[in-house]
């Protein structure tokens, strides 16, 4: 992985603010795609340490740059009867403008892919996930970079 791609691959801050600052004078927006009770996948389940048969909640949305996808993210977190998600009310704004307002907020280890699987039927060249934890919340963040945002930043896709 080049230098390029591992400052965003690795990095820790917020996905959102860093795409903001890229964008430039460009619009930046968040389109929901879906955000519905369901299944994790398996590898979602075992990260988040629940029971594969457990249902969930789940969220993806792409990042966009002038309505052109960059970044394509998966959020699943347990669905707790009596409980509000961190995705309640969030509508079309990014996962990570609540998360890292968060005071308590912690973040795992990320976990790095290549040629990782869809997010809605769209892959890239990298995906990253890692579980934050706020209070007695955990969610498991998955992102994919896209080819249109390597593009557009000029970086260099493996082959």
């Amino acid at each position: 992985m080049s230098a390029a791609w591992w400052r965003w691959v690795a990095s820790r801050d917020s996905l959102t603010e860093r795409l903001i600052q890229a964008a430039g004078e460009r619009d930046f927006q968040v389109r929901l795609i879906t955000q519905r009770l369901g299944q994790a996948h398996l590898d979602e389940a075992i990260a988040l340490g629940l029971s594969p048969d457990r249902r969930v909640w789940l969220r993806e949305v792409a990042l966009c740059v002038d309505d052109v996808p960059w970044v394509m993210a998966r959020s699943v977190t347990a669905d707790v009867p009596r409980r509000s998600t961190p995705f309640d009310g969030l509508g079309e704004r990014s996962l990570g403008s609540w998360l890292f307002r968060q005071p308590d907020l912690q973040r795992g280890p990320i976990e790095v892919c290549h040629a990782p699987r869809p997010i809605d039927h769209t892959t890239g060249p990298w995906q990253r996930r890692s579980v934050f934890r706020h209070a007695d919340i955990e969610v498991l963040v998955q992102e994919t970079f896209l080819d249109q945002m390597a593009d557009a930043l000029r970086l260099s896709v493996p082959r």
